[in-house]
């Protein structure tokens, strides 16, 4: 797989050069971005005009080629026969186009643990083509099937997967289809989805030499190339300190010793990046910690190359070698066809496993899903129709509501977030939290109430959720409504869609003789809010008393809860927090965010609808939300708790570890609402 690039520019479409990537962090004790810090990015609206404007000139060049377009049929002749398109059973189709000169995929290919998560997790209703954008697409086709063969082969479930992967030997630009403009108007430039290439300069040749890179995974590293030139130092095998390489980059062979004890001998040497070469015959790898190690943040960058002998050999020589960094735009590598025949993007993979492509694809399993959750009868009442959401005001509106709702005892959210343009390169690059508010009585104690949450992706556009509110249902207690749904008054845009969804269920309860009625929500009692997560926290909380009406026939606990914010445990986005309802000093009602701080605890939630592939953090575990997500409401019956008939008591306290949160410094916070709820 080792050849050498050529320059080679590619100038197809408009490519938007988008802020350089934050760094990534895989651990708890490691994970800093606070939503305070990402919130401060108040130049988002000047960008998102920019961007918008790209974005609408490119699709007047590109109609019926956008994401939420219609696929059109097509037939691409594979290895095993001939692919056709549109496929039985409204399967969706994921497209992936190879290039060797991309580093990214090829660790990609050529990793088995990224192999088998293909065949590990892609849905049974996907099949993907795979294309080749250079002129060796019968060679590619032909190593790209064996590289699946070998690992899939001997299984039963990798038998069946491979008759869902098609490999087409004919080069995408020979293609005669319209799939080579989809990648080609599509193409992008960051996030591994360019080519990343390292640029060496000397006196010892006439042109720059251009190799494909793979930068380390910066869910570890907290450095960034800048744009600059460098000089390269020779590092050796860099398993020991080497006071030489200060100031420079330092090229090493992956050889010796692990890729975190080279990178963090270099960073002890005051090293500039690192440099790390292949040993002979090897492909690219993957260069990322392990275990323990992910414990130590090293703020260098660093980036993995074949071996260049020419550079090899002008250093052991003595001469200057200097190295820079850059991203040529690509075509796109990856796009989808969902199974309702509709065009979309797939994000991006921020590191090289087919993970990601059976992510987008799981995708497309829930957005089916959801397809049918909107079929079941339901008196629907609009409340948003893609209206943009910004600023202070955010998006208002107040609807009449029609007689007889509160017969209904469901109560759903029908909510979307999509951006100003078509693509995702016009979302908000940071997630903020969206918040719905409603008064229907502006003397009632529930004026203004919280009715929904959510979070933004980061810089994708495409989710939708159903979120089952139905305790709240006595909030909307008169026939004209007001909305209000925003979130912090300098995020970028976002255009909302909203629709309340009124219908019956199957909960009730035994009446006189064989009558049965639904049990319906009829009165709230508030509770408890949040707050700053810090030593003073749970003071602030004193044991609520109530008595149940005698026309409950039921009484449930109701909590919203999420935690936000950054200190030095990662709370409360990233550690793991506990939250307790202490009914008649007795039972106690805990809600345990267990997985925040996880690697994978939100993309584990694809399934429900967290958006895939986004930029940033998305696929750690949050506390109580993930990037992309509804945040679901906690329901608790606690009637058989209560003294029905005489005096009962609650109280609310939140942990970390067990215990009251006590942070050195910049302590997060809890956004929390929380309800009794009496049904009737």
């Amino acid at each position: 797989m080792q050849r050498k690039l050529v320059v080679i520019c590619f100038f197809f479409g408009v490519v938007v050069q988008e802020l350089k990537s934050q760094a990534y962090y895989s651990s708890p004790k490691q994970l800093r971005l606070s939503h305070n810090l990402k919130e401060e990015r108040r130049d988002e609206p000047l960008r998102s005009q920019i961007i918008n404007f790209r974005s609408q000139r490119r699709h007047n060049d590109n109609t019926g080629f956008e994401p939420g377009d219609n696929a059109a049929p097509f037939e691409i002749k594979t290895l095993d026969g001939t692919f056709n398109y549109p496929l039985q059973n409204n399967c969706s189709v994921i497209v992936h186009a190879f290039t060797n000169k991309s580093a990214f995929l090829e660790c990609l290919w050529s990793t088995d643990a990224s192999l088998t998560d293909l065949v590990e997790y892609l849905p049974e209703n996907t099949h993907v083509l795979f294309l080749s954008l250079d002129d060796s697409a019968a060679k590619d086709a032909l190593w790209m099937r064996e590289q699946v063969y070998h690992l899939a082969s001997g299984s039963q479930r990798g038998k069946e997967v491979i008759s869902r992967l098609h490999f087409s030997p004919i080069p995408a630009f020979a293609l005669g289809t319209w799939i080579p403009k989809i990648l080609y108007s599509w193409g992008c430039s960051d996030h591994n989805c360019g080519l990343a290439q390292a640029v060496f300069t000397s006196t010892e040749w006439d042109v720059p030499l251009i190799v494909k890179s793979l930068n380390a995974r910066y869910d570890w590293l907290m450095g960034h190339w800048g744009d600059k030139m460098y000089r390269l130092q020779d590092g050796g095998d860099g398993c020991k300190p080497m006071a030489s390489v200060a100031g420079a980059v330092a090229w090493v062979v992956e050889e010796g010793c692990s890729f975190f004890t080279k990178l963090k001998n270099m960073a002890d040497s005051k090293a500039m990046g690192v440099l790390v070469y292949t040993s002979a015959g090897q492909p690219i790898k993957d260069m990322n910690c392990i275990g323990e190690e992910c414990q130590t943040g090293l703020g260098i960058p660093a980036a993995m190359v074949h071996f260049e002998s020419s550079v090899d050999h002008a250093l052991r020589s003595g001469k200057e070698v200097k190295v820079s960094f850059q991203t040529t735009p690509s075509p796109s590598f990856f796009f989808g066809i969902n199974h309702q025949g509709v065009l979309s993007e797939t994000g991006w993979f921020l590191y090289p496993t087919f993970r990601f492509l059976s992510w987008q694809a799981q995708w497309f399993e829930y957005q089916e899903v959801l397809r049918g959750r909107l079929e079941r009868p339901a008196t629907v009442v609009p409340v948003f129709d893609h209206l943009q959401m910004q600023g202070e005001k955010g998006a208002q509106a107040t609807v009449d509501l029609p007689p007889g709702v509160m017969d209904y005892d469901v109560l759903e959210l029908d909510a979307s977030l999509s951006c100003p343009g078509r693509r995702d390169e016009s979302c908000a690059h940071w997630d903020h939290t969206v918040q719905l508010w409603v008064c229907c009585d502006q003397l009632s104690p529930y004026c203004n109430a919280e009715l929904g949450r959510w979070i933004t992706a980061f810089r994708r556009g495409i989710g939708r959720w159903i979120t089952d509110v139905s305790p709240l249902l006595p909030l909307l207690n008169a026939g004209k409504c007001a909305f209000t749904m925003k979130t912090v008054p300098w995020a970028m845009p976002w255009v909302v869609s909203l629709n309340l969804r009124f219908s019956h269920s199957n909960q009730s309860v035994q009446s006189d003789g064989d009558d049965v009625r639904e049990l319906q929500p009829y009165k709230l009692t508030p509770l408890f809010g949040g707050g700053t997560f810090d030593k003073n926290y749970n003071s602030r909380f004193q044991p609520l008393k109530f008595t149940v009406p005698a026309s409950a026939k039921r009484v449930e606990l109701y909590a919203v809860i999420t935690g936000h914010g950054s200190d030095e445990n990662g709370c409360g986005e990233f550690c793991v927090t506990s939250h307790h309802f202490l009914v008649n000093g007795v039972f106690n009602n805990t809600r345990s965010f267990d997985t925040a701080g996880s690697a994978l605890g939100c993309a584990l939630r694809v399934p429900e609808g967290a958006v895939p592939n986004e930029h940033g953090t998305w696929l750690y575990g949050r506390g109580g939300w993930c990037d992309g997500l509804q945040v679901d409401p906690w329901r608790i019956d606690i009637t058989e708790q209560l003294d029905l008939t005489g005096n009962n008591s609650i109280v609310y306290f939140g942990f970390y570890k067990g215990m009251d949160p006590n942070p050195a410094r910049d302590p997060g916070y809890i956004e929390m609402s929380s309800y009794l709820v009496f049904y009737k």
